[in-house]
């Protein structure tokens, strides 16, 4: 058994193991009905009470690592469901408590060549580790770090070692088709700016015409604007741009590409962005690279190719670069729901705790372990990639809650609560609650939803906390999996008013 799995105190394993019948005693024993607004809700916009689960639980307070939970309300809880991106919980929570808030990924940078007068003679060696946050400022740092080796000018070619990763988990599969957008890209050690070219479309402040800038940096790309200004609403203003990327398959990477717009703009728009995965991941980091390196000043004796190739055993260490914390990474997976980024949290977990090549499989059983070391046995749990972004990923309602339970008594609790999003402020839910979190401005401690949510076709999720007008801590998670699942927004959203209402105190049970 890993070290890290003997850490926890006997009282904790057994005041978790006591949360594990909660599923059970929230369907038998519920004190509360369904709020009637919430079914309501249901009723208007047909979605049948049989698709949807509940669970909410009190959080009473205690020392720490010895907080405690009372059913409040439970439907259906036991019922495994699709999760959408309430997933992400399990692998943030779970990544922070084995690999600590503090845990940085590192990209290695070999040479098989020597520096001579301000010159690297020999080529780049990029080792990745996952790094889920590679982005062009902190590539900015690499490079100055690499200049304060004492090199200038680099004349050699790039190669990237992505061993960190089995093969199949870097596979482009996705489940609905659409290869080319940003939500879909698949892990990759060595994953820079999440692959994606995004553009800033805008009517220029100056003239009648359209402005289009772009991040990241790339060597070689140059923008073609063929686009019209037209008098339109802004709305629906991507179904009318042609895009194109020339040439779209390159095999070498020392061509030039050119996107180029076409089609009609509204005038109307004051800024869009338009985000595509458009380029094989070789050519997106050498040009990024490259770019990158000329920005920080530096030259290429020749523009530099870029292809795989792990680091040779001859090959000297240059320079280690160690990312952002994953606690700072844990906010963005959770605030903004990044996939890519979760993925790679589970791969790291098997990476760090089985060793490489990475698997899916292996992250699966890391986690496992560790809530079976917390007193979780979660039946019927599945993993396929720890992000959501599935059809396969299952649990129920009932251990969600457990698991928002047992956060509350870890040493990462407040990286994790800190990490959800919240209502009307943030994220994934800053435009949810408004109009009810406005009835709040005049209390001194104004309650608040911390709640990360998932959504994906015929499914709607929430999980996360809410800290009610009287000051009472609930955990709360629904899923809903129907074909009108997209209508349920409104019964969360009446759901999580109740909650910050403090609907379960006695008067109001039904």
């Amino acid at each position: 058994m890993h070290s890290y799995l003997l850490r926890y105190p006997t009282f904790l394993i057994a005041a978790l193991f006591w949360v594990t019948n909660l599923s059970a005693a929230a369907h038998n024993a519920a004190l509360i009905d369904i709020p009637k607004s919430v079914t309501s809700s249901l009723e208007r916009n047909q979605i049948p009470k049989d698709a949807i689960s509940i669970s909410v639980i009190e959080i009473e307070a205690g020392r720490p690592g010895k907080h405690i939970a009372k059913n409040i309300l439970g439907w259906r809880p036991e019922v495994v469901m699709n999760p959408a991106s309430t997933m992400k919980l399990l692998t943030t929570l779970s990544g922070l408590d084995i690999l600590g808030p503090q845990y940085r990924w590192r990209t290695n940078i070999y040479t098989d060549g020597i520096i001579r007068q301000g010159v690297l003679k020999g080529n780049l060696y990029l080792q990745g580790t996952g790094d889920p946050k590679l982005i062009p400022e902190e590539l900015a740092k690499m490079m100055k770090e690499l200049q304060n080796l004492g090199i200038q000018k680099i004349d050699g070619n790039l190669f990237f070692d992505r061993s960190a990763y089995a093969p199949s988990v870097m596979e482009h599969n996705t489940i609905d088709g659409e290869s080319l957008r940003a939500y879909n890209v698949p892990p990759d050690p060595l994953l820079y700016a999440f692959r994606t070219l995004s553009f800033q479309l805008g009517k220029s402040r100056t003239a009648d015409f359209i402005d289009i800038s772009y991040t990241p940096a790339l060597s070689q790309l140059r923008v073609a604007n063929q686009m019209r200004l037209v008098d339109r609403p802004c709305d629906n203003w991507k179904s009318n741009i042609g895009f194109k990327l020339d040439p779209e398959e390159i095999g070498n990477t020392d061509q030039a590409l050119t996107a180029q717009f076409s089609g009609a703009f509204p005038s109307s728009c004051k800024g869009v962005n338009f985000n595509i995965v458009a380029l094989d991941a070789n050519t997106f980091l050498t040009q990024g690279f490259a770019a990158a390196w000329e920005l920080a000043g530096g030259t290429w004796a020749k523009p530099p190719i870029g292809k795989d190739g792990n680091v040779p055993l001859a090959a000297r260490l240059l320079l280690q670069f160690e990312g952002i914390k994953l606690a700072d990474d844990v906010l963005d997976i959770n605030k903004y729901s990044n996939n890519v980024m979760a993925r790679q949290v589970l791969l790291t977990l098997a990476l760090e705790k089985m060793g490489k090549p990475a698997t899916t499989a292996n992250g699966d059983l890391v986690i496992q372990s560790w809530l079976k070391q917390n007193g979780l046995n979660f039946t019927d749990l599945v993993i396929e990639n720890g992000s959501g972004l599935s059809r396969n990923e299952a649990i129920s309602a009932g251990q969600m809650n457990q698991l928002l339970l047992t956060a509350r008594n870890l040493p990462v609790a407040e990286f994790f609560y800190n990490s959800l999003p919240i209502a009307g402020t943030d994220g994934t839910m800053r435009n949810r609650l408004l109009g009810e979190l406005r009835k709040f401005l005049h209390l001194k401690k104004k309650p608040e939803a911390r709640i990360k949510t998932g959504s994906l076709e015929d499914v709607r999720a929430i999980s996360g906390y809410v800290l009610s007008k009287s000051g009472k801590l609930y955990a709360v998670t629904s899923f809903i999996n129907h074909p009108n699942a997209w209508r349920g927004l409104e019964a969360h959203d009446q759901l999580l008013t109740w909650l910050l209402e403090d609907g379960p105190e006695p008067k109001h049970a039904r």
